[in-house]
C-alpha cells in the first residue's frame, strides 16, 4: 500500500531540475528527490530551478506544487487507499489510478493550454502529456489529494461525502499571477468514494468538458476543462437506474478551479466540531482568494460570508439570464468562490418554463430552474450556521441581516441582466414591469427562452412596430400567437423611446453581444455523445468551436441546426443523478 516518505513540505518539482514525470508506482511513491524553495512556479518572472518556459511545446519547463496545500492542513494520517470515515484533515493523499487499456486523448481546449496553463498546445501531441491528463503519471512534487467535505443533498445533511473520483493534482500559478487547482475528474477510488468505482464515463465527460467551457465564453463564472481522455477500460452503469446495467467506456476530464472550496468543506467541520481545523482553513481561503479582506481582521469572517452572500446571488442571477439550471444545487456543489461547479444533470432550458428541472431524479422540483435563488438562500443559510461557531453575537445579527438581504440582492441583479438583454438604458419603475410580462407571455406561449430574446436581438424596431416578423424568426412567431402579444410589443417599443442618444442599429448591437444564438443544449450534447460512443468525435469538436463564439452568427452553426427549433426527439432526452441517499459512483447523462 501506498506509504509516505517525504516531508510535507514538498515543493515545487520542476522538470527543468532533470526528472520529469514519475510513473505511478504505489509501491514507490518517490515523490520529490530534487526540492525547490516553496512556490517557485509561483513568480511569472520563473527564476531559477523554478524557471517556467511560456508557450512551452514539451512539459519539460513546467511543473506543479501542492505545497501551499500540504503544509497549510494537517494530511489524513492513513495512506492506504480505502473507502472510511476521515478526521481532523482537510485532504487524504491519494493517487489516481491509471487505466488499464490504452487511452486516446479526444478534446483539448487550446485557451486552456496556452492562456491558463503556459505551454503550447502542440504539447498535446506528446506521450507525457497523455500519460499526465490521464492518471498515468504525476508531476514529482505535485502530491496527488483527494478533498474531504459533506453536504447537504436534496434538503438533508448528508454526511461525509468528498472526492470520491477525482483527484487534486496539483496547484499551477501561471505567467498572469494567477492559481489554478489542477483536478482529474474519473480518475479512481478514494477513500471518499463510499459504494463507486470512482470512474466517469464518456457520456458525463464530454457533458462536463463542453459546458464549463461554453459557460466561460458565455461569462458565466464556471471551472474550466482542458482535456478529456477515453480509455477501452469497461466501466459498468445502470444510466437510467432501471435494472439495465450497461457496458461503458471510461474516461477522465483534466478540470481547472481557483478553488475546489464549496460550502460543504466547511460544513463538514463545523459538524464535527473541528472548529481550529476550519478556523485554519478559512483563513487560507480568505488570504488566498479574497484579498480586498484582511486577514487579521476581526471581522474577516463577516466580510467573507458578506461576500459570498453577495457573489451568490450574482451567480444564479447569470444562470437564470441564460436559461442555465444547474440541476443539483446541493451545498457540496456550491463554490465558496462563487464559480458554477460539478456539472451533472445540468440543462439549458429549450422552452421558457419555470419549472423546468434538468434532472428527472428530483421528483419534488426541488432544483428546477424557477426555484433556484431560493435554494441559493437556503445553501447561504447553512453555510451561515457552519460559520457561527467562529463568530461573536454581535457579529452573528450582522451575518443574519447579510442574509436577509439575499432575495434584494439577487432581484437587482436579475433585473439588470434581464434589462440588458432587452437593450434597455437607464432605470425605470416599469421595467421590472416589462420583464415580468414578456416571462409570462413566453411560459404561456413556451417559447424557446435563447432564440425569443436573441430574435428580439435581431428584429428591428420597424418590423415590431407592423408585427411584421420574418419566417426565421421562428421563436417570435410563436410568442406572437399570444393575444397580448402586441400589447407588450406596444410597451416596449414606448420604453425604447426612453433610450436617449440611442438608435436602433446600436440597440440590437447592444442585444446580440448579450443574448447568444447558441447554447449547449440537451440535444446539441447528445448528439455529439452518440457519436463520440463510435468514436466520431467531430460533433464535439464542432460544439466546442461554436461555443467559443456563442454570440456571433456561424455559418457551421446555421448549417448543423443549433439556432434552429429543437428536434422533436430532443423533448425524450432523459437527465438522471442519484437521487438523495444513494452512494456516489455513477454518472450523469
Amino acid at each position: 500500500m501506498l506509504r509516505l516518505r517525504v516531508p510535507w513540505a514538498v515543493a515545487c518539482f520542476v522538470w527543468a531540475c532533470g526528472v520529469g514525470c514519475v510513473d505511478l508506482d504505489p509501491l514507490c511513491p518517490s515523490w520529490g528527490l530534487c526540492r525547490a524553495p516553496l512556490g517557485v512556479n509561483a513568480s511569472p518572472l520563473g527564476q531559477g530551478c523554478g524557471e517556467t518556459w511560456w508557450g512551452a511545446a514539451g512539459l519539460g519547463a513546467w511543473g506543479l506544487s501542492s505545497a501551499s496545500l500540504v503544509d497549510s492542513f494537517p494530511i489524513d494520517p492513513i495512506q492506504e487507499n480505502y473507502v472510511r470515515s476521515v478526521r481532523n484533515c482537510i485532504f487524504s493523499v491519494v493517487y489516481p489510478t491509471p487505466f488499464k487499456s490504452k487511452v486516446l486523448l479526444v478534446a483539448v481546449s487550446k485557451d486552456v493550454i496556452e492562456n491558463i496553463l503556459d505551454l503550447h498546445i502542440s504539447v498535446q501531441g506528446t506521450s507525457d502529456f497523455l500519460q499526465f491528463v490521464s492518471g498515468g503519471k504525476v508531476i514529482l512534487g505535485s502530491v496527488p489529494l483527494a478533498h474531504r467535505y459533506g453536504g447537504h443533498q436534496f434538503g438533508s445533511w448528508a454526511g461525509q461525502l468528498g472526492d470520491g473520483r477525482a483527484h487534486l493534482i496539483g496547484v499551477y500559478t501561471n505567467r498572469h499571477g494567477e492559481r489554478w487547482e489542477l483536478q482529474l475528474k474519473g480518475s479512481g477510488k478514494t477513500p471518499y468514494s463510499r459504494n463507486g468505482d470512482g470512474r466517469a464515463v464518456l457520456r458525463s465527460s464530454v457533458r462536463e468538458f463542453l459546458c464549463s467551457e461554453a459557460m466561460h465564453y458565455l461569462g458565466i463564472p464556471t471551472s474550466r476543462a482542458a482535456s478529456i481522455v477515453v480509455s477501452d477500460d469497461e466501466v459498468w452503469r445502470d444510466q437510467f437506474y432501471n435494472g439495465n446495467i450497461k457496458k461503458e467506456r471510461g474516461a477522465i476530464v483534466l478540470r481547472l478551479a481557483k478553488s475546489w472550496f464549496r460550502i460543504g468543506s466547511l460544513e463538514i467541520l463545523a459538524h464535527s466540531g473541528e472548529l481550529d481545523l476550519q478556523r485554519r482553513l478559512l483563513d487560507f481561503i480568505i488570504q488566498e482568494h479574497f484579498p480586498l479582506i484582511a486577514v487579521n481582521d476581526s471581522d474577516r469572517y463577516l466580510e467573507f460570508f458578506s461576500t459570498v452572500v453577495s457573489e451568490t446571488a450574482n451567480l444564479i442571477a447569470l444562470w437564470m439570464s441564460v436559461g442555465f439550471a444547474h440541476g443539483v444545487c446541493n451545498t457540496d456543489n456550491f463554490s465558496l468562490l462563487s464559480i458554477t461547479i460539478d456539472y451533472g444533470p445540468f440543462g439549458f432550458m429549450d422552452s421558457y418554463d419555470p419549472n423546468f428541472v434538468p434532472n428527472t431524479s428530483d421528483d419534488e422540483g426541488r432544483y428546477k430552474i424557477g426555484n433556484q435563488a431560493n435554494v441559493g438562500l437556503f445553501n447561504l443559510n447553512k453555510l451561515l450556521q457552519a460559520l457561527k461557531p467562529l463568530l461573536d453575537p454581535r457579529q452573528k445579527q450582522l451575518a443574519s441581516q447579510i442574509l436577509e438581504g439575499y432575495g434584494q440582492r439577487y432581484y437587482t441583479r436579475f433585473t439588470e441582466l434581464f434589462r440588458a438583454k432587452l437593450g434597455l438604458l437607464g432605470d425605470d419603475e416599469d421595467d421590472n414591469y416589462l420583464i415580468a410580462f414578456l416571462l409570462k407571455l413566453m411560459e404561456d406561449r413556451r417559447a424557446d427562452f435563447t432564440m425569443t430574446f436573441r430574435e428580439l436581438s435581431e428584429i428591428t424596431e420597424d418590423q415590431l412596430k407592423e408585427l411584421r416578423i420574418p419566417e426565421e424568426f421562428w421563436a417570435l412567431q410563436d410568442l406572437g400567437k399570444h393575444k397580448l402579444f402586441s400589447e407588450w410589443v406596444a410597451m416596449y417599443l414606448l420604453r425604447l423611446e426612453h433610450n436617449k442618444g440611442d438608435t436602433d442599429i446600436k440597440r440590437r448591437r447592444r442585444m446580440t453581444a448579450v443574448n447568444p444564438r447558441y447554447v449547449l443544449r440537451n440535444w446539441m450534447a447528445e448528439s455529439a455523445v452518440q457519436k463520440a460512443n463510435l468514436n466520431d468525435f467531430s460533433e464535439v469538436h464542432l460544439l466546442q468551436q461554436i461555443l467559443q463564439n456563442p454570440f456571433r452568427r456561424q455559418k457551421a452553426a446555421e448549417k448543423a441546426g443549433y439556432s434552429l427549433r429543437p428536434p422533436a426527439w430532443a423533448k425524450d432526452l432523459k437527465v438522471i443523478t442519484l437521487p438523495s441517499g444513494v452512494l456516489q459512483g455513477q454518472d450523469d447523462l
